[in-house]
């Protein structure tokens, strides 16, 4: 259970900050990178379900948004040689194997793409296309982390997994692909 008595701890005053097992990181650190790129991303979510509390799949969201608290927690506590199994909190394949069975489940019901979609159409299906994209960046700072340190790689799938389920939830908030905004190419040079 987290317990937090005081907000403000002042220890973070000269640029570094405080990681999972205690250690000290500057602020920029790739590690605080990448778990703060899951926090914007988990706000995203959060947006979405204030702003759109009809939004396909709500019940889900909220499971998501639970699970990236579990990737931040993962990300926050470096995977140490020969950690014992549940020592820490990892990410496990049952989280993004509940994404790719609704990933399956929701696309089922689409039609095929044949063009690019334009973030937009209904506001659900906008904030579901932001999120998507905080959700790649997040999984590119993962991967740059990875470059340089050792990271459960069940971490980096499920993020993953998780861009391509906001993809198709936004599909589904656009009256299931039919309100999607289509790139037209060129459309515009004249």
């Amino acid at each position: 259970m987290v317990f937090l008595s005081r907000i403000y701890t002042k220890s973070g005053d000269g640029g570094e900050t405080g990681l999972g097992d205690g250690s000290r990181v500057p602020k920029d650190a790739a590690r605080v990178a990448a778990y703060g790129d899951v926090d914007e991303l988990n706000s995203a979510l959060g947006l979405l379900t204030a702003h759109c509390p009809n939004c396909p799949e709500f019940a889900l969201v909220r499971v998501i948004q639970n699970d990236l608290f579990d990737v931040g927690a993962d990300l926050c506590v470096p995977q140490a040689d020969g950690e014992e199994p549940g020592k820490a909190l990892r990410v496990v394949p049952a989280q993004y194997e509940r994404l790719e069975a609704a990933i399956d489940r929701l696309n089922e019901a689409l039609q095929p793409l044949r063009s690019f979609v334009l973030p937009g159409g209904t506001p659900a299906a906008a904030w579901l296309h932001l999120a998507r994209t905080v959700c790649r960046r997040a999984e590119r700072s993962v991967v740059a982390l990875m470059r340089t340190e050792k990271v459960n790689p069940h971490a980096l799938i499920y993020l993953n997994r998780l861009s391509d389920f906001l993809f198709v939830l936004a599909r589904v908030a656009n009256a299931g692909g039919a309100g999607d905004v289509l790139w037209v190419p060129g459309a515009s040079r004249g």
